[in-house]
């Protein structure tokens, strides 16, 4: 397998086929901001937050669907890029219903560690107030779109990991929001396995369990990165036999 050299904020990184610049850069110890990106999911580029300046171009590359080229310098922490980190935030906090102090993961919602990181005190943008259904049919879960971010994780883990396929994205630009099955009432759905991934997944409050108070929840998220490599590496068993994938 070919190895790749590339620079990332004036060091240089070895890469091989198939590693993003993101990927590249978490093995290092650099710190990039994301949202929609996690581990064991398929990049989906949606957030924008992992932006990246890339030697010779003026436009911005997203680093968790970027794959390294010989050669190519990287630059991830610039004004440039701060300044748009900050307006990415600030317009996820203006187009959706973020009250933390009334949330069920306040204090443990990567929104609200973006917020701090970025350092924003006020949003410059004026608030959409979304009025977007709360869904509370499921015997177990909730959720409130007001809180989404779109950032289809639960979406890709339903599919990918759980392989149920119940959440999908529906319509277009300020009314896109999280369906389940084909705009149906969650509790009805008959693909759904109540596994509560999505749940575990959701970097914000859209995705609860019921019963849960302010600032109790916490999401554990490493197990879609274990259940990914276990399948990978055929490490299921069933009664003493390896499953047949």
């Amino acid at each position: 397998m070919a190895v790749i050299t590339f620079t990332i904020d004036d060091i240089q990184y070895s890469a091989h086929e198939g590693d993003t610049v993101l990927n590249v850069a978490h093995a290092n110890n650099i710190h990039i901001p994301t949202l929609c990106y996690l581990e064991g999911l398929s990049p989906f580029g949606a957030c924008r937050l992992c932006m990246v300046e890339v030697e010779g171009s003026p436009k911005l590359f997203p680093a968790c669907t970027t794959k390294p080229a010989e050669g190519m310098i990287v630059r991830t922490k610039t004004d440039r890029l701060k300044k748009y980190r900050r307006m990415i935030v600030e317009l996820l906090a203006s187009e959706g219903n973020h009250q933390c102090a009334v949330c069920v993961v306040n204090g443990h919602c990567e929104l609200q560690d973006l917020a701090y990181e970025v350092g924003l005190d006020h949003v410059r943008f004026p608030y959409l107030f979304p009025n977007k259904s709360l869904d509370a049919t499921h015997k177990e879960f909730v959720i409130d779109r007001n809180r989404c971010v779109l950032c289809t994780r639960c979406v890709r883990v339903c599919h990918e990991v759980e392989g149920a396929h119940v959440w999908d994205i529906a319509w277009r630009g300020i009314n896109c929001e999280i369906i389940s099955d084909m705009n149906q009432p969650w509790g009805d759905s008959q693909l759904c396995t109540s596994c509560g991934k999505c749940v575990r997944v959701c970097p914000v409050g859209a995705l609860l369990e019921k019963g849960q108070t302010v600032g109790e929840l916490r999401k554990e998220r490493s197990f879609v990165k274990f259940i990914v490599n276990a399948r990978t590496k055929r490490e299921w068993i069933t009664n003493g036999i390896e499953e047949d994938e």
